[in-house]
């Protein structure tokens, strides 16, 4: 019978295939225990690699991250163990097992993957002094057999219950009175936008970052334009709330408003917004896109596109040209941009309306690359099914005068092996954060049913 766990202890993790095919950055979240890679997961990995599935994609991602590891690590080192480390701050070590000879074994009959690493497992525990290893994995078959083998076993639940406040910035630091806090004097000179400017100061700063906004109970909002650690430069935000709307459409709350600010902003590049289904994010971006193209005439066009995950299983080869292709999967898209014309119906007319339509393209992300973009809104949706190549590939697509848009809620991630934590969303929010030009907010009230809300918080 497999004995208790000491929580003081150093414990040691085997790690099968499946779980670096999941997250390929799964050897970074031992802390400071000890990972263990069976040599028949890098053969699986070696087998996986070549191709352009998701699979292919993780498994080349786990390939990148143990090399990286290795790298400047002689053979001795690399026996002994590498230390790692772990997002946490702690250290780790990383070390490889043989693949052992299972010709004369009693437990094991035939050459398997499962079965190598199973009895790697074993070899383990019985040249060590401390603890049996674990064996983690998100195969059931795998963990029906280790148990049977009285092997500790674990399923990998780190990523299970991020969300996108814990994957990523949430974009807005908000106190009960900012001038009661902090150290503010108003600059002498307006800026281009013709809103007042101030210099901030005080030890709340030191968290803050460029395209942030700052917020209090009391109704001051603020965007902050230039920050180091002591001082920061901050401009007030718009009010998208009464008088003044979008293509009609009024914010419902701060971090809404915020959105707002950031789609209109002509000196912010890159906007990514984040949040539970139901907040508003394609009602707003098609607000801000028909605005910007018909009313303010800042771009030529808008192009949409998203990764084609279905949701459910395939339904085949679809006829007519790549829009009409598209067309189906931008739903979404199209019932925003009808309600918002419904809306401006009576301001709207007939030319005009064919006018927007033809300057609203739907486009297939399977030929963005090689492509740039002039004048051009382009818009991004389920950026969290996207890997970190596909939206280095997607961002470095804009040419002149053009600015992009990400969408995502990381709750709903599709793709297999995708993550809360390692999605191109989490991905691009990270690499951005401290960047003046761009900006990122996480939308919170939901403007659907009682029923979409409760499914949201209860599922």
């Amino acid at each position: 019978m497999t004995q208790p766990l000491d929580a003081s202890a150093r414990r040691s993790y085997i790690l099968d295939t499946n779980v670096l095919i999941h997250d390929p950055a799964a050897i970074l979240k031992f802390d400071e225990h000890e990972v263990l890679i069976p040599m028949t997961v890098l053969e699986e990995l070696d087998g996986l690699k070549t191709g352009r599935s998701d699979t292919a994609r993780s498994a080349r991602q786990a390939t990148r991250n143990l090399s990286q590891l290795l790298e400047g690590h002689s053979p001795a080192e690399v026996h002994a163990g590498i230390p790692i480390h772990t997002a946490s701050g702690l250290s780790g070590t990383l070390r490889f097992l043989p693949t052992p000879d299972l010709s004369n074994s009693d437990l094991f009959h035939q050459t398997t993957p499962d079965n190598l690493i199973l009895a790697a497992a074993i070899a383990a525990g019985q040249s060590s002094a401390a603890s049996p290893p674990i064996v983690i994995s998100k195969d059931v078959n795998l963990q029906v057999k280790a148990a049977a083998l009285d092997l500790r076993v674990e399923d990998y639940r780190h990523d299970n219950v991020l969300r996108d406040s814990d994957s990523m910035s949430e974009g807005v630091w908000r106190t009960d009175r900012v001038w009661g806090d902090l150290e503010a004097y108003e600059l002498g000179a307006e800026s281009a936008s013709g809103r007042p400017r101030y210099a901030v100061k005080g030890n709340a700063v030191a968290e803050w970052h460029p395209g942030m906004l700052i917020c209090d109970d009391e109704g001051f909002e603020a965007i902050i334009r230039h920050h180091d650690e002591r001082e920061a430069e901050v401009e007030t935000c718009a009010s998208y709330r009464n008088g003044r709307n979008l293509w009609g459409i009024n914010a419902r709350d701060t971090h809404q408003n915020f959105a707002m600010n950031l789609l209109m902003d002509e000196t912010i590049d890159l906007v990514s917004l984040a949040g539970a289904a139901g907040t508003g994010k394609t009602f707003i971006v098609m607000a801000a896109a028909l605005s910007l193209v018909f009313d303010e005439r800042a771009f030529e066009r808008v192009v949409i596109t998203r990764e084609t995950t279905p949701m459910g299983e395939e339904i085949g080869f679809l006829p007519g040209t790549e829009e009409e292709k598209m067309n189906p999967w931008m739903g979404a898209f199209q019932d925003n941009l009808n309600e918002l014309l419904r809306v401006q119906d009576e301001n709207v007319s007939t030319a005009a309306r064919h006018f927007l339509e033809s300057r609203v393209q739907m486009r297939s992300m399977s030929f963005m690359r090689g492509r740039t973009f002039t004048d051009t809104l382009l818009i991004i949706d389920e950026a969290q099914n996207l890997t970190p190549r596909q939206v280095k590939s997607l961002a470095t697509r804009a040419g002149r005068n053009t600015k992009l848009i990400f969408m995502g809620n990381v709750g709903q991630i599709d793709t297999p092996y995708l993550t809360p934590s390692t999605c191109g969303l989490a991905y691009l929010v990270e690499r951005f954060l401290f960047w003046p030009h761009a900006g990122h907010v996480t939308l919170r009230t939901v403007e659907r049913s009682r029923l979409a809300q409760t499914s949201e918080a209860v599922l």
